[in-house]
């Protein structure tokens, strides 16, 4: 969902709600105009909506650091994009910290009951239909959000989660401004939102879709920020609202009248209880001398696209033509996502290889598979990084299993030179389609990213349900180093998408010289060991497809794929937002001082 390019609240607003407080009042200005790229000094902030942005750029002028505008602007896209994310769903967290030089990371992803099995999505033996388990309190895992930001505050931040969520609470319950993109997607889950009362009620107000130009409340979802300000992250994880999110998953609250198939799901309020995040080590590989840092398993953002960088490494595409360029790109994220599949899982259930997919001397005996003049075919075996074979495999191919394509990404930066990549998610648009009674948001469907049965017979697959286990996930929130000092930080939303955005992005920007808002503009293509690789239309109507195709390649044509957000760190001293132009609407970046220091 995506903002128009103004609206009345925002920062005038989010400043009321930081001085009711006690924070310093940011100065009272309307919300500048939504724009895609935005530099000057005092820290950035760079997401899809205006009003989030607005949330974190007022806590950094009120003196926040950028783990507590991150929060911020997490808690405000809760509001604003209430079917991509909120505090219903998980996600990742990366974080620079600028004193000690060193990047940190927490897995807020969400874990399956204790009761799950391999089985969870199977009945007799068969799996069932995706829609079905999309749509069902089977999907939903325990949510990591609210676990997320306290984790992160704790160990970094500089404010109580109770100031940062008063921002968003103001705009629940003062609302926002419809747009086309939210009516779109509300249009999209017409289907499934009113088949539950409290989801119909919310979002489909009198059985009518939301007007463009309307405002959109969410009390219930104020009511809910303003108890989790008042008890803290934990209220989500016991007493009243963990009982409420535990009885709308045994007994989901469907319409007598529909006749959907809305299976319950088997969360229990120990369930909730035990939930934890995971401070861990992020991945690290070199790259043209930078160091790239990202998500460990049980995201595999950081292994996939740090093996994809690592084939490239032997190739200098700064020097390739924009089809070569093209061609190795797809090829690395082909052989990459092969050995994602065989191998990555949650490692607390499975024995991930992470150090050795992220060698270079593996990168290697995959990296010659690639030939300049002849595409592979897909679905390509996965190699053993554990016992590397030059150009070799392990002859047992597998497809790609299917992961929906939303999410968001913010990225932030503050006046002492910390740096956070964010991404959080409920899985598919609108989650569940499940609003907990009287909470205001959606429950997500993570639990549909693990394989609902072996994605090949006899091929092991790391990424079946099991108890407390966490989905396997492709979000790759990214922090490039050079020397100890932040370069730059992008991420995307997109499913299994954002793997391949992530990179396209970095190439874009570190390979091919392009500015960072470029690279995140730039037509995309998405290649993850399947049959054929994804195009948008920019490179489906460019000459560019012939000459690919001429080398093997295949397409089929996606309208949108991903929509980046990043912050750079420029020669000067100052900070660059960059979103996207046109992607969901445009994003939105924005800066502390953009007119010189202060």
């Amino acid at each position: 969902m995506r903002r128009p390019a103004a609206r009345p609240l925002a920062l005038v607003a989010l400043a009321g709600a930081l001085v009711s407080t006690g924070a310093a009042a940011p100065p009272t200005v309307a919300t500048p105009p939504k724009v895609p790229v935005a530099a000057g000094y005092g820290g950035a902030v760079a997401s899809v909506d205006a009003d989030a942005s607005a949330a974190g750029i007022a806590v950094l002028r009120s003196g926040g650091n950028a783990v507590d505008a991150a929060v911020a602007t997490a808690a405000a896209l809760g509001v604003t994009e209430p079917y991509s994310a909120g505090i219903g769903g998980g996600g990742y967290l990366v974080y620079y910290d600028a004193r000690t030089r060193r990047v940190h990371t927490v897995d807020g992803r969400e874990t399956a009951p204790a009761s799950a099995t391999a089985t969870l999505f199977q009945e007799n033996g068969v799996p069932i239909p995706f829609a079905e388990g999309q749509t069902s309190g089977r999907a939903v895992g325990v949510p990591g959000t609210p676990a997320t930001w306290r984790t992160a505050l704790d160990a970094w931040g500089t404010r109580p989660l109770g100031q940062l969520l008063r921002p968003a609470e103001k705009l629940a319950r003062d609302g926002f401004t419809v747009d086309a993109t939210f009516r779109a997607q509300t249009e999209a889950n017409q289907d499934r939102f009113k088949d539950f009362p409290d989801t119909r009620e919310l979002f489909l107000p009198g059985g009518r879709l939301p007007v463009v130009g309307s405002t959109f409340k969410n009390p219930d979802l104020a009511d809910t920020y303003a108890e989790l300000a008042r008890k803290g992250a934990g209220a989500l994880y016991r007493g009243p609202i963990a009982e409420d999110i535990v009885n709308t998953v045994r007994k989901p609250p469907v319409d007598p009248a529909a006749t959907r198939v809305v299976r319950s799901g088997d969360l229990t309020t120990a369930d909730l209880r035990a939930y934890a995040t995971k401070r861990q080590e992020p991945t690290r590989i070199r790259y043209r001398g930078l160091d790239v840092y990202g998500m460990a398993p049980s995201s595999s953002g950081g292994t996939t696209v740090g093996e994809a960088l690592n084939i490239l490494e032997r190739t200098d595409v700064s020097k390739l033509s924009e089809t070569q360029y093209l061609h190795r790109f797809i090829e690395a994220s082909r052989i990459s996502f092969a050995d994602r599949g065989r191998w990555v899982g949650d490692p607390a259930a499975e024995s991930v290889p992470t150090r050795e997919l992220l060698s270079q001397r593996y990168a290697d005996t995959r990296g010659c598979l690639i030939r300049p003049d002849r595409a592979l075919t897909s679905p390509l075996a996965p190699g053993d990084p554990r016992h590397p074979v030059a150009c070799g495999d392990t002859g047992q191919a597998a497809p790609t299993t299917y992961e929906g394509e939303n999410t968001t990404h913010l990225t932030v930066a503050d006046r002492w030179g910390n740096v956070v990549s964010y991404t959080l998610t409920i899985e598919s648009t609108g989650g569940s389609a499940i609003t907990v009674p009287g909470r205001g948001f959606l429950l997500n469907n993570e639990l549909t990213d693990f394989s609902f049965a072996p994605a090949a017979p006899g091929v092991p697959d790391p990424n079946l349900p099991g108890p407390g286990k966490r989905p396997r996930s492709s979000m790759s929130p990214t922090i490039v180093l050079d020397d100890g000092r932040p370069v730059l930080a992008v991420g995307s939303p997109g499913g299994a998408t954002i793997i391949t955005t992530v990179l396209q992005t970095l190439l874009g920007h570190l390979d091919r010289g392009l500015p960072l808002v470029d690279a995140i503009a730039a037509p995309r293509a998405s290649q993850r060991n399947q049959t054929t690789t994804e195009l948008e239309p920019g490179l489906w109507n460019s000459p560019l497809r012939a000459e690919l195709e001429a080398l093997g390649q295949g397409f089929r044509q996606n309208p949108e794929i991903g929509a980046a957000t990043g912050v750079q760190r420029l020669p000067d001293g100052r900070w660059l937002a960059a979103a996207e132009t046109t992607r969901r609407g445009g994003g939105s970046a924005m800066v502390v001082h953009p007119h010189g220091r202060p």
